[in-house]
């Protein structure tokens, strides 16, 4: 598996090997063991996600859970491609409020490690695109939190041109991050 850095700390691209033959491929995508020697973490990870977003520009996020429900995250896409996103929200960090992304597809077998402290969000690149992700902790809707996915205290450059997003209601009505107060 390849491990590559962010400027944020923390984030981490992470790219496992693909054996490949004229039948296509295999990919060991999670190992425990493996994952602790590659980014000395020792997350255990409690549920499985999966989303479909049907039409590209599609964007989900930015959001995270707070406390004591925060969530660690590891991301990755069974098909199409996406724009992932991470926002540190780590009040004593160097990096707060600063942004990495990178390009998650099926072809590419990338994943990407978001750890406590960060908001996630992405926006899809292509059509009929399924994300599935880990995380460390269960869902709790009432420790949700987020910030607007065009908040230009942050300014974010989604791969959108002149398009508008694909957003759910919930989502569009995110606050701006000048009024957000960090958990973390």
């Amino acid at each position: 598996m390849q491990v590559a850095d962010f400027p944020l700390a923390g984030l981490l691209r992470l790219v496992p090997r693909r054996f490949e033959d004229e039948r296509g491929y295999f990919s060991e995508t999670f190992n425990a063991v493996t994952f602790k020697a590659m980014t000395a973490l020792e997350t255990v990870f409690v549920q499985d996600n999966q989303s479909l977003s049907r039409n590209p520009g599609t964007l989900r996020g930015l959001h995270c859970q707070r406390p004591p429900y925060a969530q660690a995250k590891l991301i990755r896409v069974t098909r199409g491609r996406i724009f992932d996103v991470a926002v540190d929200i780590r009040k004593a960090s160097p990096t707060f409020g600063q942004w990495a992304a990178t390009e998650l597809s099926a072809e590419n077998g990338a994943q990407l490690l978001i750890p406590r402290g960060f908001l996630h969000g992405f926006c899809t690149l292509e059509a009929n695109t399924e994300v599935q992700y880990k995380v460390d902790a269960f869902y709790e809707p009432g420790h949700e939190i987020g910030v607007i996915w065009n908040a230009p205290e942050i300014g974010i450059a989604w791969p959108l041109g002149n398009a508008e997003p694909i957003l759910s209601g919930k989502d569009g009505a995110l606050p701006v991050f000048a009024g957000f107060s960090s958990p973390f």
